[in-house]
């Protein structure tokens, strides 16, 4: 039986949309993958991002970002907890992703947050993915 997961999927839909020089892709939406999309806006991994309305669950369109060189700002994003395997981590335990340059995604209940946020709160949660 294998267990779909729609946020490993909008990461290699970005993945694979960046590789491709595209200036833009079309990921189904859910308020995990809003969030997720919202912390990579701030953090400056992607320009911007615009939902689209349809009788479903709507589209989230990303609009990729391109360094002076044309080259993604995204050199690779990681699924690191996935649903076959939960993966959390204490508030003292919090992954550093290339010694700070990169970035882990956290879950935890005060919602999602960078692994920066995530320690400056001292709260743990699940380890979404990393991205750098």
């Amino acid at each position: 039986m294998s267990v779909t997961d729609p946020i490993a999927n909008m990461l290699v839909m970005i993945k694979n949309a960046n590789r491709a020089k595209k200036e833009k892709v079309d990921v189904p939406g859910s308020n995990m993958a809003r969030a997720i999309i919202e912390l990579l806006k701030r953090e400056g991994f992607i320009k911007n991002y615009k939902e689209i309305k349809d009788n479903k669950q709507g589209v989230l369109r990303v609009y990729l970002k391109m360094d002076k060189d044309g080259q993604s700002v995204i050199n690779e994003m990681k699924r690191i907890s996935k649903p076959s395997l939960r993966i959390y981590v204490d508030k003292d335990k919090i992954p550093f992703v290339l010694r700070g340059m990169g970035l882990a995604i956290i879950s935890s209940s005060q919602g999602i947050m960078t692994d920066k946020e995530a320690r400056k709160k001292k709260i743990g949660g699940e380890v979404i993915c990393h991205v750098w």
